[in-house]
Parts: structure tokens; sequence; C-alpha cells
């Protein structure tokens, strides 16, 4: 979870009818218990009740809720090992350690008071079931709400039965939802007989009624009843009520697609093979051939959706698509049926390699913002072809270069423990045949990447010298430069200075004599910049940077950008440049956090801090420093122990802590512990905050000296000359002046 962030509710995009009843007796359940499920028939209108509910509880009982109510939606999700980093990634947290993710989760959830709302859990409800209850018997500040086919069966659940809609409440929403797909409907008193008529037929199951809805653009109410009454007829032999309701359901969603067209029940069947949203190009790539021709696509895509057989939602990579787990099981029945479905899965499959590949193309380009948020919507589908992938032995060469190409998404994007994940997983296939052997080597140095950044060196080592060995035996000198580099990583977070230089050297020369040029190689360039600056010469360090910057500005990048400008300013803060220091990392910080990198935000974070103590703000500083102790709680341990990283918050913890006194620090770092990442971000952007959460004066007791000169945001005070000074060369953790 974000620091202070609030929730994740979606907005309602339609309006909550005919509930309230139900709303109110929830709303009473969830007061008495900490764990409620709402069970019911698949589209009985299960996730908009426990949604109206979630939505009027954070409103409503700020105190209860104080830290929010997020949703987490786990009908897509088919791997149950994944169970724990969907949470998490839900609740907005971000972590690049080792820890297993159920032990991340208690941890931040421990001390909170939030309103956990699970969607769609019943294909996995004995994982939900063991994770819900360990949540609830380590953070006694959680409640959850759950909405599924089934109840958890917990101790303390209370079981909230949803039952279809009856008599008026069915009308109006049939009636609403008719008007929204024709604004020239209406319920008169001609049709309401009929239109009543139909919502009995339909068992008042919300689902269904929408879908009958959607056919009264085009029908009569009395041509969508009688059609409807003949499919009855044949499964009950007109036997009123014979028909359970779960079979009601299927029996609606069946007319409905008995009235599609044979182009739209096909496209209706391809499409069961995504998981959660897909765009339109997707939709063209993997469903079209010679009996679906490319330029019927569109068309039928706007069909189903004027059916509701198709949800429109905006996302920040643009439009997608997405279809009610209901009606996408279905399709996907009749896609089995045909016997095409595992033709439809590779041809999934086959799509997500090409887009992961596009995006590694891209990051190195000024769409690369474009990028990690196309990455980040896609992730439910890439999942799914990773699975495809590994399901086949022979095919886990494509797992390997699948899992290693999103290397830019897992250690960019924040996603260090799932990227861990999926490359274990495709490296347990073994060794790949010789022609495949370039994809396992990919995945071997990522892997040696991720595993360092996590602080993992063991593993880091022995998968950065299996890629060494195989790259040089088979001749690959791209791998091979790739993992002199990623070994060279290894060395700098371990504060192995002189082997880090002689790696990171060694692997630039490698990259220049292949042809090499990418974020990966810029990124190897400022490692070597800053191993050269810890070992004391500034000089190259800052040369290296410089032309690092250059080229990414002229290429768009911003991710290794920010990186150089961190050494860049660690370089101006030496030579007393602190408003240089300052707009370097306020750039930094910014790009750091749209990439979701908590390793480049609290390293600049941190070297902010000590700039602004240089300028005289010990106050502000201390602020900051407070707000950086919850990221390194997601980073691990701070850069692993290292004495040069870590530098920049202990000089800068002694000097603001000699002006303020240790009472006063104490105090302004708690105020820093409260700070949002979003609120963090704005305050070392110099956006003002609002009058109410601006920094208190101290007002406790407690005295302090300085040593510092300058001008800054915060109230700390201080006499003295001199320029500021920057962590010392060639020294580690040295905090004296």
């Amino acid at each position: 979870m974000g620091q202070g962030a609030r929730g994740n509710l979606p907005s309602e995009l339609s309006g909550f009818v005919g509930r309230g009843g139900e709303l109110a007796g929830l709303g009473r359940a969830l007061e008495s218990s900490r764990l409620v499920t709402v069970t019911g028939t698949g589209g009985v209108g299960k996730s908009r009740l426990v949604l109206a509910l979630a939505r009027a509880a954070s409103e409503e009982v700020e105190e209860r809720y104080c830290d929010g109510a997020w949703l987490v939606e786990l009908s897509c999700l088919r791997d149950p090992a994944l169970l724990d980093l969907v949470l998490a990634e839900a609740l907005g947290l971000t972590d690049h350690t080792v820890r297993p993710p159920r032990k991340v989760l208690v941890e931040h959830l421990a001390g909170r008071r939030l309103l956990l709302v699970l969607d769609g859990f019943e294909h996995l409800v004995e994982e939900t079931a063991a994770l819900v209850r360990e949540l609830l018997l380590h953070c006694p500040g959680l409640r959850v709400l759950a909405a599924g086919r089934r109840r958890l069966a917990l101790e303390g659940e209370a079981v909230f039965p949803l039952a279809p809609l009856e008599g008026p409440p069915a009308l109006e929403l049939l009636a609403e939802r008719a008007a929204a797909a024709d604004p020239a409907f209406a319920v008169t008193e001609a049709n309401r007989p009929v239109l009543a008529e139909l919502c009995a037929r339909l068992d008042g199951i919300a689902l269904a009624l929408e879908l009958a809805a959607g056919r009264l653009r085009a029908l009569s109410p009395e041509q969508v009843l009688a059609r409807l009454e003949d499919r009855f007829d044949l499964l009950t032999g007109g036997v009123r009520g014979a028909l359970p309701r779960h079979r009601t359901l299927r029996t609606a969603i069946g007319w409905s697609h008995e009235l599609c067209t044979p182009d739209e029940r096909l496209l209706w069947a391809r499409l069961s093979v995504f998981a959660g949203r897909f765009d339109l190009d997707a939709a063209e790539y993997v469903c079209a051939d010679s009996g679906l021709p490319v330029d019927r696509v569109l068309d039928l895509v706007g069909e189903l959706l004027d059916q509701s057989l198709l949800a429109r939602e905006e996302t920040p990579a643009g439009v997608r698509y997405r279809m009610l787990e209901t009606v996408r099981m279905y399709g996907a029945g009749w896609l089995e049926s045909t016997g095409d479905a595992e033709r439809l899965r590779r041809r999934h499959r086959d799509w997500y390699l090409g887009l992961a590949t596009w995006c590694e193309l891209d990051w190195f380009s000024p769409r690369q913002r474009e990028v990690a948020a196309l990455a980040e919507t896609e992730l439910a589908n890439l999942r799914l072809a990773l699975e495809h992938c590994l399901e086949d032995p022979h095919e886990a060469h494509l797992g390997q270069y699948l899992a290693g190409t999103l290397w830019f998404y897992w250690a960019g994007c924040g996603r260090l423990t799932e990227g861990r994940y999926w490359l274990d997983r495709a490296l347990e296939a073994g060794p790949a045949e010789e022609e495949h052997e370039g994809s396992r080597l990919k995945a071997l140095w990522v892997l040696g990447y991720v595993a360092a950044l996590q602080g993992d060196s063991v593993a880091s080592m022995s998968a950065l010298h299996e890629c060494r060995d195989g790259a040089e035996r088979t001749g690959n000198r791209v791998a091979t430069a790739y993992a002199v580099h990623r070994q060279g990583c290894l060395a700098l977070v371990s504060d192995d200075m002189a082997r880090a230089g002689q790696l990171l050297g060694a692997a630039l020369e490698l990259y220049r004599e292949t042809g090499e040029l990418n974020s990966n190689v810029l990124m190897c360039q400022v490692e070597l910049a800053m191993a050269l600056a810890f070992q004391g010469d500034l000089a190259g360090a800052v040369s290296l940077c410089e032309e690092v910057r250059e080229i990414c500005q002229e290429r768009g990048e911003l991710w290794t950008k920010a990186y150089a400008l961190y050494v860049l300013a660690y370089a101006a803060l030496d030579a007393g440049g602190t408003a240089e220091a300052r707009r370097l990392l306020t750039e930094c910080v910014s790009v750091n956090h749209t990439f979701r990198d908590l390793v480049g935000l609290v390293l600049a974070v941190e070297l902010l801090a000590l700039v602004t103590v240089a300028e005289g703000g010990a106050a502000e500083a201390a602020v900051l420093q407070g707000a950086a102790e919850p990221m390194w709680e997601g980073v691990g341990l701070r850069l692993f122990g290292s004495g040069y990283f870590n530098a920049p918050r202990l000089m800068c913890q002694e000097r603001a802590g000699e002006v303020l006194g240790p009472e006063r620090y104490a105090a302004y770092a708690a105020e820093g512990r409260q700070l949002s990442l979003e609120a963090l971000v704005l305050r070392a952007q110099g956006v003002p905050e609002p009058e109410s959460r601006r920094l208190r004066p101290f007002t406790g007791t407690g005295t302090g000296t300085g040593t510092g000169t300058g001008t800054g945001t915060g109230t700390g005070t201080g006499t003295g000359t001199g320029k500021p000074a920057a962590p010392r060369r060639g020294r580690r953790a040295d905090t004296s002046l």
C-alpha cells in the first residue's frame, strides 16, 4: 500500500439499482463480523453489492477504515502461487526483497485499519481462505468483504446469501439498462406486463436482465419474451419453475449466444482465451483468420458491446475491452467444443511474446512511460502467456525468452518479486537445446540482475557464473557482456569498488564491440561512474554521466537518465552546488516515482535530504529522512549494508541531529514517516502542500547547533562557513566533516 494511499475502488459506471435493503443488511453484517462473504449464483449481482458497500463504508466510516477500502479482483488469476503477489499489487505494495510476499502483506497490514474486498475467489477458495485466515489473525484492524459462489468456511465468517431481484426492483434494473442502450425505450402501461413476465422468467438474475435489456434495442418486449420462452421450453418440457437458477443464467447466456450471428458467436468464443482486458489489435491478431476476416473484428466487437457481452474500459494504456467471467466461461466452453482452443491459445501466446519483444525495444525510446503502462495493463495476459509456455517442456525456451525479455518490467517498474518467480520457474525446465541456448542465457543474466537487486548475492552469483560460462562456451559475446555487466553490478552493491570498476569497464568494452546500445548499456556506464565516484574520481564519473545524459535526451530515455542525474547531483553537492544538486534530484525523484523504482527513489530522497541540510533546512531534511524509512521496508537492508550508498543518510542524520537535537530530529522524522509517496514526491518537487499539512515548528524542548550555511525550507538553524560537503570519497559511511 503506497504510504498514505486511501484505496483503489473503481468509479461506478452505471447506477446501482434495487438493492437498498440488501445493502443495509450487508452493512450490519460487516459491523458485527470482520469477515463477511456474499454468496449467490453467478450473475446475481454480488460484485456490484460489495463494491457499493465498500464505497459507502470508506466514505462514511473514516475512523474504522482510515487506511481506505481496497479491491482485489481474482477472477483472472489462474496460478494460485501468485495470489499473495496479486493482493500486494492491488494494495500498491512494492517490495524488492526476497521476503515471502505473505510476510510483506502481514507486516504492512498489521498496524492499519482498512477494508479488503475480494471478488471472484471461488476457483482459488482453499488458497484464498488460508491467506484471509492468516491476515485476520495478525492484522486486528483489517476487515474482509468477499464475493463468490462459495463461502470461505473460516471461523467467524458471516455468510450473506444474495437472492435474485424480485418484482419492481427487477423491472427497474431491466428498464434502466434498456434505456441506457436505447434512450427511446420506456416502460408503459402496455408493455409493463410483458416486461414483468420477462423479469420473472429470468428469475431476477441481474446479468440475465442486463443481457435481455441489450436485446430490447432491436426486438420488442414481446419478441424477446417469445424467443426466451422457446428456449426454456426445450430445457423444461414446458414446466414452469423447473429450471434451477444457475441453469437459468446459463440458459439466458445461451439464448444470447443463439441470437448472435455466426461471426459474433465465433468471436465470442475466441475472445475467451484472453485473461481480463484486451485491446483491438490483440483481438484482431488472435481471433482473425480466413473464416473471420480481420476487417470484421471491429464491427463485431461493437455488436458484442451493444449486447452487453463485452464492456469497454479506459486504462492508462488506452481503450480495453473486457468480458464478464460468466460470459467468458460460456465462450470458453464453446471454443473447446470446436476443437480450436489450443490453436487460439498458441495465437494468444505468440501475440504476447511479440508484445514483450516490442516493449523491450521501445523501452529505449521516448515511449518509455507508455511501455511501462502497457506492461502493467497487460500483466494478466502476460502471466497467461508465460503459463502456456511453461506447460509444455518442448516450449520451455519460449518461457525463458519471455521471462527474460520482460527484464525492463521486473527491474524498471518495481516487479522484482514476480520477475524472480517466473525466471525461477522458466529456468527449472533445465538446459535448452543448442538452438535455443540464447533464450536460457538471457533468462540467467536477468535472474542474476533481479537477485542482485533483491540482495540475494548467492543466487545472483550462481546465475551469472552459469550465464557467463555458457556464453563463453557457445561464443555468445552479447550474453557474455550482460553477464560480466551484472557481475560488476553485484560487486558495486557489495562495496567492492575496485572489482566493480574492472568488470563494468570490461562489460562496456564488450557492448561497444558487439554494437549493443540500450538502457542496460547506459546503466552499465552509470554504474561504472558510481564506482569511480566512490573511489574519488568525481571528474571521471561526471564525464561518463554527462555522456549518458546526452544520449538519453537524444533517445527520450528516462529510467537510466535518472540514475545518471543522481551521480551528477552527488558531484554537484561535493562542489558546493546545492541548487544544481536539488534541481537534478527533483527530476530524479519524479522519474523514479513514475516507474515505481524504489531503489532509485529512496537513494535520491536521501541525497536530497543531505542537500537540504547543507542549505540550512535541518528540519526539512529530517522530514525527508523520515519519509525514506518506509521505503526501505520495501527495498530491504539499506543497499545490502553498503557503506558507500548509505553515507548520505548517515551524514544527514549527523548534521541535522547536531542542529535540531535528538528530540526535535526524531519528531520531524516521525512527521516524514506519515507522508504518502505522492506527498513526498510533491514535496521534493517544491510543490506547496495544503496549509493544514505544512511542516509545523517543533514546540518541545531540546537544542542543537549546526555547522551548515545557506537557505532552505526547513526550520533548523546553524552557523559556520565553508561549502557543504558530499559524502567523503573513497570512504565507507564516513560521516565526519
